[in-house]
Order: structure tokens, then sequence, then C-alpha cells
């Protein structure tokens, strides 16, 4: 990856965000983009944002598949996207389940500190959109804001049972990416 000073960076989570939600998705033919993303993407992208994606992939941790099906699917993911015009600075991921207590699980902010010091930008600066309320915990542990949608198991986020709050709740990343280039 090569870094680029002072652009700005979105953080997405991957599965329920960019890609229909499947249970430890290992297939690469499982793959499913849902179909605001492109759309949405390519504006981020007209803005001047750059974007990169962090998971948690604990279906490694049990054992369920490998780190090289992981990387298949991100392939796929990725050759899905640039069919559109869309280029995916970089994918980070987190093999552990949470009783591992690992420091690079999401809300930890491990890998977000590390896509910052390869791609160049300040944790402050970034927003990260997920459909999970720890990827809204992860974007304000560092600093930044998070985004929370309604694809994925964000249909399921009862937000008044929280402490967390968005800065941000949408319906898709369409709508996420209206509100990031409006604030």
């Amino acid at each position: 990856m090569n870094k680029k000073e002072n652009k700005k960076y979105v953080c997405l989570d991957r599965d329920g965000t960019i890609n229909v939600e499947v249970c430890y998705l290992s297939n690469p033919d499982d793959v499913e983009i849902y179909p605001e993303v492109i759309p949405a993407l390519k504006k981020l992208t007209a803005a001047g944002y750059g974007i990169f994606v962090v998971t948690n992939q604990s279906g490694i941790g049990r054992g369920y598949y490998e780190v090289g099906d992981m990387q298949a699917v991100n392939r796929r993911i990725s050759e899905l996207l640039a069919e559109g015009g869309i280029e995916i600075s970089g994918f980070y991921f987190c093999p552990h389940t949470n009783a591992d207590n690992c420091t690079c699980r999401k809300p930890q902010i491990e890998l977000l500190e590390r896509a910052a010091a390869e791609l160049g930008f300040e944790l402050a600066d970034i927003i990260v959109v997920g459909d999970k309320l720890i990827d809204v915990e992860f974007g304000q542990n560092a600093g930044g804001r998070g985004v929370l949608v309604r694809t994925g198991h964000g249909s399921e986020v009862i937000l008044s049972e929280s402490q967390t709050v968005p800065d941000h709740v949408c319906a898709n990343l369409l709508e996420a990416v209206a509100w990031i280039l409006e604030s």
C-alpha cells in the first residue's frame, strides 16, 4: 500500500456494510455486494476520499476457515468494486475471537492506527461506517466519528438499549456517504 499524505479516508466494515451478511463468509462465490455500494463509493472517491476496510474475522480464530479463505473473499470484493471503478486502499483484519482479548479486535483501535500509519491520515479525521455498534465505537475510540447503517446486523440494533450513540444512523451506505459529504 502506498502512503498517501493528507488524503481523507473513510473506513468501512466489510460484512453487512459492503456485502450482504453471510454467517462466517469464507467462499468468494457467496459474495454479493449491496446494489447501492458502488454508486456510494463513486461519490466518495469523486470527493477525494480514500477507502479502506477493517473487519473482525473470528471465524478464523474459531477454526471455521483459514486466512487464505478470507483473503479470497477480500479479493472477490475488490474485483467486484473495481468493475465499478472503486479501489480499496487496504483490508485490515482481526482473526481473533472475543475470548482472545487481543488489541486488534474492533472496537480496539490498533487496526485503525496501523491504517493511519500506512495510509497517512489523522485518527481524529476518520469516519467509520458499519452495521454494528462496535464499528461506531471503533471510530469514536480513535477520536473520529462512527456511522451506523441499517443493512446487515444494523437492522437489529436497538439504540435505546445501548450507551453507544452513533454520530449518524442511516439506511445504507449511500445515505451514509451523503451525510459524510454534507458534514
